[in-house]
């Protein structure tokens, strides 16, 4: 990684938080330990974090009201959610908040590892994420969520945007579709799947003024961009 990234975590449990801290800074992380959710608020609003890890169920406020306390100042901040609430209606209430991540206990530390390495590479976090992509007669721009070709704009939507982006930070490179899933619907399901092929679909026609530019269907592997 291109620097030590600093991490709020938040846990209640001290023993796991102890851990979790030695871990981190094991991997050259430096991260700052809170057990409740008031104390969290305190110190993001005191200090400067790159990533934050919280868990859900804390005494003060929990950790949903945590995130949207972080949502409401700063939209992009990566936060993971490391909690032992495991319905499915909490995990997407999760991640209707604003989460990037949402891990289950019990977990396994190095997984823990490739998910916060899985942010950094998508989310470019410390240092500004390219924020625009030349794709064939195309330009896209991430922020404004916008593809241009020849003064004509297509407005794309979230979904569409973070499909794109991912195929175009591997432009010419096979995209498996489970690391799709994971990245741009955060699970890899039958429904997901299903929508994914649907998403793609859209984006080929979008893309389809352009001979050049295509999404190649790799069987049974995944999605690739390709710019002649």
């Amino acid at each position: 990684m291109k620097k030590s990234l600093r991490i709020l975590i938040v846990e209640d449990d001290k023993c796991l938080g102890t851990i979790l801290k030695s871990f981190l800074a094991s991997h050259g992380f430096s991260s700052v330990l809170c057990h409740d959710g008031i104390t969290a608020k305190d110190f993001f609003e005191n200090d400067v974090f790159d990533l934050i890890i919280t868990d859900v169920v804390m005494s003060g406020i929990d950790g949903f009201e945590f995130a949207k306390f972080v949502r409401a100042s700063d939209k992009e901040i990566p936060i993971v959610f490391l909690t032992g609430k495991s319905l499915r209606s909490d995990i997407l209430r999760g991640f209707e908040i604003g989460a990037d991540d949402y891990i289950t206990k019990p977990f396994n530390m190095e997984e823990l590892l490739l998910r916060i390495e899985a942010i950094w590479k998508r989310t470019k976090i410390g240092a500004k994420s390219q924020h625009f992509f030349r794709i064939g007669s195309y330009q896209l721009d991430t922020v404004r969520h916008m593809l241009t070709r020849n003064d004509k704009e297509y407005k794309l939507t979230t979904k569409e945007l973070d499909l794109l982006h991912l195929f175009c930070e591997n432009k010419g490179h096979v995209v498996e579709r489970p690391v799709a899933l994971k990245v741009v619907w955060k699970e890899d399901n039958y429904f997901s799947a299903r929508n994914m092929d649907v998403y793609v679909g859209r984006l080929r026609n979008i893309l389809g003024d352009d001979p050049n530019v295509n999404i190649e269907n790799v069987h049974g592997v995944g999605y690739k961009l390709t710019d002649k």
